[in-house]
Order: structure tokens, then C-alpha cells, then sequence
């Protein structure tokens, strides 16, 4: 089920319409194809690649894998992922923080749940402007507190967003924590994408309801009003 409102260009990818793989030790949740997921409706979102809502089991976790030519954001939900990647680096993200992978020519990594509880994430793929360049990761707090009633930028391709982990790509990841009532804007400029999921609470997108963890698929070419209607953790992507 897809609900579209062609006034506004806004397109609606309901949770349970999502792509689904349970390995057991991974509960994972597909907005775009992926691994054995195929939509080809859903291959991508401009430069939007991948969105992976993922559960991961305490002490379980992916071994080490190859990446190439891909921007990499994870998005901490709950718990924490520890990564450790073939450039020697190791390190902690926990809830509410940000890693950033840019995998350039080439990378392995490994990333576990080392702590007792699960831990939940968004995995965002962004195709990058170039290809090749050496590979780097990095990985930043981002206290909720900070992005109270507006949107504050984690990951960017822009060097105007000086606080952000830098990206390889024309993209921004903001994200905002919203009371029930309050009201957020963003406009999505011409030729551009951005994709938008609330982590926790319900909300409307110019009147249309999203409940937490569906998709909404933003058009270019116009300016959205988000209302919480239950206080509400917001992650979006806009990219070209």
C-alpha cells in the first residue's frame, strides 16, 4: 500500500509495506530493495540508496564486509553499535548519535551489539557525488535536547554545515525532536529528494497522518509542514 497526495508530491510507505528479513539475531525493515528485498518501485529516492530500519540482538552483529563508493550513516535509535573498520578504527556510537562511513575505493568494516540490550538504528545509504578517493569514518553525540522543535543537520556534503560529520555527497541528514503540537517546515527545492521517517510518534505532513517508522517521500519543488501529533523523533534525508 503507497498512499500519494499529488497536490503536494508526498508519498506515504506505510511500516508494514516495507521489505522484510528476520535472520533472527537481525530483525531488519527495507524502505528501498536491498539484499533479497526487490521493489523496483523502490530502488531509490534520487541519490537515496538504501534506508534500513534494523533490530540487532544483544552481542550479535554483521562480521566484516566490503563497501565501495558509498556515503554510510548510521543513525542510533537505542542501545549502541559498536564499528570497527580495515583503516584501524574502532568506535562506540550510542542512542541518538551518528556514524558516517565514506567508503570511497574501498573498505571493510564490522559492526556489533555489544551491550545487553537490542539496539535499533537507521542505516542510510547516499550515493556520493564522485566516485573513488580514500576512505574515512567518523562519528559524533548529537544531544536530542539540541534539536528540541527544529531540525539539526549530522551529516553534510555542504562545508557551510561546519558542525556536521562531512559527507561525500549533496545531501544533508537532519533530524529533530518535536513535541505533540508543535509544528516543524522544510522545503525540498527544486530537482531535489528528501525522504523522511519519524523514529518515535506520529505525525502529519500537510495534513496526511505518517505513524512512527513509515516512509514519506518528499518531491521536489515544494515546502511541507510536519506536525507532531505525539511527541516525535524525526530523521530526514534531502539529497539531489
Amino acid at each position: 500500500m503507497t498512499d500519494t497526495n499529488t497536490m503536494t508530491k508526498i508519498e506515504r510507505r506505510p511500516f508494514a509495506s516495507l521489505g522484510h528479513a528476520d535472520h533472527g539475531w537481525l530483525d531488519a525493515r527495507h524502505h528501498f530493495s536491498f539484499a533479497d528485498y526487490y521493489d523496483p518501485q523502490r530502488m531509490s529516492w534520487g541519490a537515496i540508496r538504501v534506508w534500513n530500519d534494523d533490530k540487532i540482538a544483544p552481542n550479535s552483529g554483521f562480521p566484516a564486509h566490503p563497501h565501495k563508493d558509498m556515503e554510510i550513516i548510521t543513525y542510533v535509535r537505542t542501545g549502541a553499535i559498536t564499528h570497527q573498520d580495515s583503516m584501524g578504527n574502532k568506535g562506540r556510537t550510542a542512542a541518538g548519535d551518528v556514524q558516517v562511513m565514506s567508503a570511497g575505493t574501498g573498505v571493510r568494516h564490522a559492526e556489533f551489539n555489544l551491550e545487553a540490550e537490542p539496539t535499533t538504528l537507521f542505516q542510510i545509504w547516499i550515493e556520493p557525488t564522485r566516485t573513488g578517493g580514500a576512505p574515512s569514518w567518523g562519528a559524533k553525540p548529537f544531544p536530542k535536547g539540541d534539536r528540541s522543535g527544529k531540525f539539526v543537520t549530522l551529516a553534510s556534503g555542504f562545508a557551510e554545515d561546519a558542525d556536521a560529520l562531512p559527507i561525500r555527497a549533496d545531501a544533508r541528514v537532519m533530524a529533530a525532536t518535536v513535541a505533540a503540537g508543535e509544528t516543524l517546515t522544510h522545503t525540498v527545492g527544486e530537482g531535489r529528494h528528501a525522504y523522511l521517517v519519524s523514529a518515535t510518534g506520529a505525525i502529519e505532513i500537510d495534513g496526511q497522518r505518517f505513524d512512527a517508522r513509515d516512509g514519506a517521500a518528499l518531491s521536489g519543488g515544494q515546502t511541507v509542514t510536519i506536525t507532531a501529533l505525539e511527541d516525535a523523533e524525526i530523521v530526514l534525508v534531502d539529497a539531489d
